[in-house]
This record gives C-alpha cells, sequence and structure tokens, in this order.
C-alpha cells in the first residue's frame, strides 16, 4: 500500500532548534476582508485548490484582497518532496481532466484580467501533466479573452515534447522556477536537476521567442551571494526575461530550516545586478514570490515585446483591448 500524502520534508533530528529571529522588515499580514472571504469561499465552491493557500504564500492577503490569486493544478498532491516546501507530497490521484473547465469558469467569475496557473509535479505521466497546461490556457481566452495567462509549469523532466504542448498554447508568461543554487540542489529539492530547468527555460524562449520568459530564486538557504549572482548569468543566458528573488521562509519546524535573512540593501543589490545583466524585470524583496506583480509586468513588457518582435507578433500575443 502506497504511502498516505504528508507534509514532512526533513529529518526533525538535522533541524535548527534555535531559528533565527525574523527581521522587523519582514511583516506578514494574515488575510482578511470581504475580496479574500469571496474569493476563498468561490475556490472552495469549485474545489479549486490555490498554491497562494497550501504553499502558504506571505503576499496571499495582499493578492486575495486585490482580486488575484495563482490557481494549483492537478491536484494538490506533488511527486516530488522539496524540503522548503508546504504542498503534501505523495501518490497523487487519478487526473482531473475537468479541472481546465472549472479554473477558466472561476477566473470569469473573479472577472481577473491576468491569472497565474500552476501546478504540482507529475511525474508519474510522461507528460508531466502538460496537456492540462494547454487546455486551461485555451478554455481561459475561450471564456474570458481579456485576461492574460502565465503558467508556472515545472520542469517536465526537461522534455521538450511535454513543453511543446504548453508553448502551443501561448501563454502570455511561460515561468519555471530555479529556486536555488546548483550546490544546493540534492540537498533542497532532490528529485529535480539543473540541466531540466535550463532546458526548459531556453527551449521555452527558443520555441516562442514572443513569450516573455520568467524565472525565480530563493534566498537563505545556505548559498553564498555570488552564487545567486552566477546562477543570475545563468538565467540571462538561457533567455529569461523577468526575474523574481525572494527571502526563503520556513513554513514549519519540520521544514528545511533558514540559514539566514538577507538585508534590505542586499536585495537592493540583487535588482540591480539583474538589471546590469540585461533583465527586462526584476522583483528583488523579502515577500515576493513568483507571481508577485505578474500583472504589472506582462502589461509594462508588453511595448518591450512590440519593439523587439514587431507588431504582428504583439497582435497574436495581446488580445483586443490588453495592450
Amino acid at each position: 500500500m502506497p504511502a498516505s500524502p504528508t507534509r514532512d520534508r526533513v529529518n526533525p533530528e538535522t533541524i535548527n532548534t534555535t531559528p533565527l529571529r525574523r527581521p522587523e522588515w519582514i511583516k506578514v499580514r494574515a488575510p482578511t476582508g470581504e475580496t479574500y472571504e469571496r474569493l476563498h469561499q468561490l475556490m472552495r465552491a469549485k474545489a479549486l485548490h490555490t498554491v497562494c493557500e497550501e504553499a502558504m504564500c506571505p503576499n496571499m492577503g495582499e493578492c486575495w484582497g486585490s482580486g488575484t490569486a495563482t490557481f494549483l493544478m492537478l491536484g494538490d498532491v506533488c511527486t516530488r518532496s522539496c524540503v522548503f516546501c508546504d504542498i503534501k507530497h505523495g501518490k497523487p490521484n487519478a487526473m482531473d481532466w475537468l479541472e481546465p473547465e472549472r479554473v477558466a469558469q472561476a477566473v470569469k467569475s473573479m472577472d481577473l484580467k491576468h491569472a497565474v496557473i500552476t501546478s504540482v509535479n507529475r511525474d508519474e505521466r510522461r507528460d508531466g501533466g502538460a496537456p492540462i497546461f494547454a487546455m486551461v490556457i485555451r478554455r481561459i481566452r475561450e471564456l474570458h479573452p481579456g485576461c492574460s495567462i502565465e503558467v508556472l509549469i515545472p520542469d517536465f523532466k526537461g522534455s521538450l515534447e511535454a513543453l511543446k504542448i504548453v508553448m502551443e498554447a501561448r501563454p502570455e508568461i511561460l515561468n519555471h522556477n530555479v529556486e536555488t543554487v546548483p550546490r544546493l540542489f540534492k540537498q533542497i529539492q532532490p528529485q529535480d536537476h539543473y540541466d531540466w530547468a535550463a532546458a526548459t527555460l531556453t527551449n521555452a524562449k527558443k520555441l516562442a521567442p514572443e513569450v516573455l520568459t520568467k524565472s525565480g530564486l530563493m534566498v537563505g538557504l545556505g548559498e553564498t551571494l555570488e552564487e545567486v549572482q552566477a546562477v543570475m548569468r545563468d538565467q540571462r543566458s538561457w533567455g529569461v526575461d523577468i526575474l523574481t528573488i525572494g527571502q526563503y521562509l520556513q513554513p514549519s519546524k519540520k521544514h528545511y530550516p533558514i540559514s539566514r535573512y538577507y538585508s534590505m540593501e542586499e536585495f537592493t543589490e540583487l535588482r540591480e545586478y539583474g538589471y546590469s545583466l540585461g533583465f527586462k524585470w526584476v522583483e528583488s524583496n523579502p515577500l515576493v514570490r513568483s507571481s508577485y506583480h505578474a500583472y504589472e509586468q506582462v502589461r509594462s513588457l508588453s511595448g518591450v515585446h512590440r519593439q523587439l518582435y514587431g507588431e504582428a507578433a504583439m497582435n497574436a500575443y495581446l488580445a483586443p483591448g490588453r495592450a
């Protein structure tokens, strides 16, 4: 009998029993408000999951309060066991092929201007669940054509065939997070490979140059500043347009401990370094997460893409009324 899904990530004996004191500049507000409650009820009514809730995102109150959310597809059980993540891991349930319809209906009900779609890993499938991403992109376009779409995808084990399925649906933003530096991959995300992340982002830009590509990093896991900068250089060489950098916050005592808190000055330094490398947009702040300010990014960078790829590409890229 397979083990039941669990949120345990590391051996308790390896956990730091004297956690670092959180700096005063990191303040997470509990999610409240009428809009937040309405969206929470809508998610439950449609049997949907959000990464905002599953991953305990510190910006959930702010984002939900402004009427935005990141949908978590392919179920709520992940086949990988990254030690920083609060999403359950284990053997997932069967694929729910009606999920894209429910997500698209929710996007329409919420009247979103920008929808972010992510998922757990589904390594038991050769396609990694890629068809579900393509289905939800196309269905949102049919039901709510004024909404731009960002997909935060798994690495699909570096599969070009799976990635093609997603890219053929042409999301406005294709996001895949590297998360940490190569030296820490086996320790932090043991089933992931740095080469898979490189292949995903490089191939996405090759398959659809007009689609914005995006990636993210967490800091405070034991990496050095020089290692972070080296990954940033790699990401830029892969053609990544948008970069997000945020402080790792330990979801619970069972998760990987925080090595240190970065200062506001260090986040500013990383932002400036990112722009010096040629990134089109860099979000670098303690509470930054993948989908933070996502709508602002796609709206602002549409002008950059007109200049880079021409008006014809942008007409295919943006629905009427979004430019």
